[in-house]
């Protein structure tokens, strides 16, 4: 029998400790994905996002497919006088049959044509920003945490493996 392809005791004990960092590696990217989205959760339900809104465009009146419940005036750039427009009403589309309101930000405006427009300008949305970076900073530090924490266990195998050969 050739004894020069049989496996030596220290390359067994590093196959064997390879398997334990392995099986560990797991464990703790599998309960660091349950922490992390757990963190996700609990901080989107603390910061009190609605993530329908935060990504929805504003809701606007449409005569073909919504009843006006109320009308008031408002003061449009380039008319004389103040305009009459829909600021509540109820969207035929929408089952839950609950009320839309027009934003407070949006300006209507008279176009060269006559026919007035909703201006919605630049709308910056700093909350899905935070978001995004909140994400990411959650994400970073369970790869980091990861990293870590297999880094420690492997040197704690090492140091087990000095102290017993």
């Amino acid at each position: 029998m050739d004894s020069s392809f049989a496996p030596t005791r220290s390359a067994l004990e590093e196959d064997r400790r390879s398997k334990q960092v392995r099986r560990y590696s797991i464990a703790v990217t599998l309960g660091l994905i349950v922490f992390c989205n757990l963190v996700l959760l609990f901080g989107v339900w603390v910061s009190g996002v609605n993530l329908d809104e935060l990504v929805t465009a504003p809701d606007l009146f449409n005569a073909k497919q919504d009843v006006c419940l109320r009308l008031t005036w408002e003061r449009v750039a380039g008319a004389a006088e103040p305009v009459r427009l829909c600021s509540e009403w109820i969207n035929l589309a929408d089952p839950s049959g609950k009320p839309h309101q027009l934003a407070k930000d949006i300006r209507v405006r008279q176009g060269p044509d006559g026919h007035y427009y909703f201006d919605q300008g630049v709308r910056p949305d700093f909350r899905l920003l935070g978001l995004v970076l909140f994400v990411g900073a959650v994400l970073l530090s369970g790869m980091w945490a990861r990293r870590y924490l297999v880094a420690r266990y492997r040197l704690h195998l090492s140091a087990v493996a000095s102290r017993i050969s």
